[in-house]
């Protein structure tokens, strides 16, 4: 059975050293590795894509439902992960509910891991 990793508040993009600065404390290691594990899944990764694509305005569940090819409901388990990861806002607008990415929280993340990155 997996193992499953304490919850903890992710909602402020992820604050540490870089990785490479040198070996980073137990609670800092956390935090990256809850962040990486939701988006460890080509799902998830495929979601941020078409997020990060979209126009301010946003997407609702039912548009990326079928941009995936996956019921609403599985997508919003994944947005649900993506959304405690920090890396998703969603919003009710009237019967729908419409999510961005976090563009600032993907970019703490890739300063994390490098801090040279492009980002």
């Amino acid at each position: 059975m997996p193992k499953t990793l304490p919850v903890i508040d992710m909602s402020a993009p992820v604050c540490c050293a870089p990785v490479a600065a040198g070996p980073i404390d137990d609670a800092a290691a956390l935090e990256v590795a809850l962040r990486l594990k939701a988006l460890a899944d080509p799902v998830r990764v495929k979601l941020m894509s078409l997020l990060l694509a979209s126009p301010d305005t946003g997407e609702n569940s039912g548009d990326l439902a079928t941009a995936v090819g996956l019921s609403e409901s599985t997508v919003s388990h994944h947005l649900g992960q993506l959304r405690k990861a920090g890396l998703v806002d969603s919003e009710r607008t009237g019967m729908n509910v419409v999510h961005h990415a976090r563009r600032a929280a993907l970019s703490a993340l890739c300063v994390v891991l490098d801090p040279n990155c492009c980002c």
